[in-house]
């Protein structure tokens, strides 16, 4: 049988976090230098669950030192690492490798500097609801569902939480205030599940804008 919720998230939930980071990005950290994703997984862990990133240097060096047998394997009681194009053989050499830098961050308090998400993944796991709207409203599929672009938000105030709505107009006033040009703001939109441009004459940036600015009336 597999693994239960609980059991998986005390195991590996921190190495997961780590490991979705790297999805579309590569796996090209060396013992001098951090890769993108890994620099990304800092950068947003740091400033939000600092905690984390010890308990991910923790579960990391235990899954290398660990990988599972043929019986765990076979019952599937235990995690997979996705495939980062990393050869089978090198994983865990690679995976100790994360831990030492998660480890050196640590001790040496090298924290990456705020600034924009650079990684798919950082863009949902900063502004996570924000991807829910525009994934869940403004894919190619469901946009077909409503007359016009208010009306999917209208639609989507209406039957989420006031709360995650408070927290998608927060999300919206933090991207807003990141140093962003036109086309940057197309790249977070597209990054955060957006199909379909924005409603004439709009630009990406202005329509987020009178997004926020509606919902929080």
């Amino acid at each position: 049988m597999s693994m239960k919720p609980l059991e998986h998230d005390r195991r590996y939930g921190e190495l997961d976090q780590v490991m979705r980071a790297y999805l579309g990005q590569p796996a090209d950290d060396t013992p001098e230098r951090r890769s993108r994703a890994l620099e990304a997984y800092l950068r947003h862990t740091w400033h939000t669950r600092p905690s984390a990133v010890a308990e991910a240097e923790r579960q990391l060096r235990a899954y290398s030192r660990n990988p599972p047998g043929r019986i765990r394997q076979d019952l599937g009681e235990f995690y997979a690492i996705p495939d980062t194009g990393m050869p089978q053989a090198e994983i865990g050499d690679w995976l100790l490798l994360l831990a030492d830098h998660l480890k050196r961050s640590i001790e040496e308090g090298d924290v990456p500097e705020p600034s924009s998400p650079v990684t798919h993944w950082e863009w949902h796991a900063r502004f996570p609801e924000t991807g829910q709207l525009l994934g869940g409203w403004f894919s190619q599929d469901v946009v077909d569902e409503f007359p016009d672009h208010a009306a999917a938000v209208a639609d989507y105030a209406a039957t989420t939480h006031p709360q995650l709505v408070a927290r998608l107009v927060g999300e919206l006033g933090e991207l807003l205030a990141l140093p962003l040009d036109e086309g940057d703001y197309a790249l977070a939109a597209a990054e955060l599940g957006m199909e379909v441009d924005p409603p004439e004459p709009f630009s990406h940036g202005a329509w987020l804008r009178s997004v926020a600015t509606d919902l929080s009336g």
